[in-house]
């Protein structure tokens, strides 16, 4: 089960990455998380930002293809999209991001980073291993 989770966050993360590199007026205009309320548009933070997407998708197939030694590169991720989340929740509470951005965001920030730290137990990993 690790593995398919593993291999499925990999496709969602190139695929995110590669539009933003590819496409990033599209992805800002387009990805269906209001990411204008998040400020103007900027080419080259989207692609930064791909990049990182990138980088996450292939940590994700590597850790699928050696479940044995990914936990270091499972806290990695989990840093990353925990570090994103945060970063919405606060924006939110302090009214950076409107109060709908609460329901918004738990399938592509909130939802992620809340799987990544319950996979990043061990009693988990093993029962999923």
């Amino acid at each position: 089960m690790l593995k398919f989770i593993y291999l499925l966050f990999s496709l969602l993360n190139l695929f995110n990455g590669a539009w933003m590199l590819l496409f990033p007026q599209s992805w800002y205009n387009d990805l269906p998380a209001d990411v204008p309320h998040t400020g103007p548009f900027n080419a080259h933070f989207v692609r930064d930002l791909g990049v990182a997407f990138l980088v996450a998708g292939v940590s994700f197939a590597w850790s699928a293809r050696n479940i044995d030694r990914s936990y270091p590169v499972h806290i990695g991720l989990t840093i990353f999209f925990t570090g994103h989340a945060l970063i919405h929740l606060l924006d939110i509470a302090t009214g950076h991001l409107p109060t709908t951005h609460w329901l918004i965001d738990i399938p592509g920030v909130f939802l992620p980073a809340l799987l990544m730290t319950v996979l990043a137990l061990p009693r988990v990993r093993r029962a999923l291993s």
